[in-house]
């Protein structure tokens, strides 16, 4: 039996959720799994280890879209079996409350997939 030891449920995105670095404006990955406290980032752009970064992606919000705007930690890299991509997973340290609330609803949809 498997036990799960995060303090937030993940939910895995099954459509692609690309993720810009909002400072460069470039997109550095997509969103392998997503909580309200962090992220697994699929990262298609070199990353530094233990940086602070400010992330911007979008949420499909019930027919339309909705940005999201995060100060995340990146915590921890590891090489992807693709060539040039890295799983890193970031912690979220600045969210704004009505961002939060959003972040959760999509977490919580009926019909979501946990990790």
């Amino acid at each position: 039996m498997m036990h799960e030891f995060r303090r937030a449920k993940r939910r895995k995105a099954s459509d692609t959720i690309l993720v810009n670095d909002a400072m460069t404006e470039h997109v550095i990955g997509r969103i392998g799994n997503l909580s309200e406290t962090g992220l697994l980032l699929i990262a298609s752009e070199p990353l530094t280890d233990d940086a602070l970064y400010q992330l911007r992606f979008v949420l499909p919000d019930g027919g339309g879209m909705q940005t999201i705007d995060v100060g995340a930690h990146l915590l921890w890299m590891d090489r992807a079996s693709a060539p040039a991509q890295v799983w890193a997973g970031f912690r979220f340290i600045a969210v704004a409350e009505a961002q939060s609330k959003r972040l959760r609803s999509w977490v919580e949809a009926p019909g979501s997939h946990y990790e």
